[in-house]
C-alpha cells in the first residue's frame, strides 16, 4: 500500500477515509467540529457498544486481527488501538458526509439550529 509498512495498512485506509471527508467541514461548512458536544455524544453512544462486542468476540476466539497489518498497540481487552481509530473514524466520516448532503440540499437539521445555519450561509 504506496510502500507504508504493512502493520499501517488499517490505519492507512482510515487516513484516506478521513482525507476523503474532513475537507467537507471546511469547504461545505457542516460545522460538525463546532458543535463538537453533539459529536461527542454521537461518538460515545458508537464507540463502546462496539468496543465491548469486539472485546467479547476477540475473548471468545470469535474474531481476530492480522497482526501483520495493525499498529501492534493493543488497548486492554486486546482490542487493537487501529481498531478504536475505526470506531472514532467511520462515525465522523458518516456524520460529515450526510451533513455535507444536508448542507448541499438545505435540509433542515431539526435541533433548533436551523437559524444559525441559515445566519452562516447568508455571510
Amino acid at each position: 500500500m504506496l510502500g507504508l509498512p504493512s502493520n499501517l495498512a488499517y490505519v492507512g485506509v482510515l487516513v484516506f477515509v478521513l482525507a476523503g471527508s474532513l475537507w467537507l467541514e471546511l469547504v461545505l461548512r457542516t460545522r460538525v467540529f463546532a458543535r463538537l458536544p453533539r459529536l461527542l455524544l454521537v461518538l460515545a453512544v458508537v464507540i463502546w457498544p462496539f468496543l465491548l462486542w469486539d472485546a467479547y468476540a476477540i475473548a471468545e476466539g470469535h474474531w481476530f486481527f492480522d497482526a501483520t497489518r495493525i499498529t501492534g498497540i493493543y488497548l486492554p481487552a486486546e482490542i487493537p488501538l487501529d481498531e478504536l481509530l475505526f470506531f472514532l473514524v467511520i462515525p465522523i466520516a458518516s456524520i460529515l458526509t450526510i451533513e455535507a448532503v444536508r448542507s448541499v440540499r438545505s435540509w433542515p437539521v431539526g435541533d433548533g439550529s436551523d437559524e444559525e445555519q441559515r445566519q452562516v450561509a447568508q455571510s
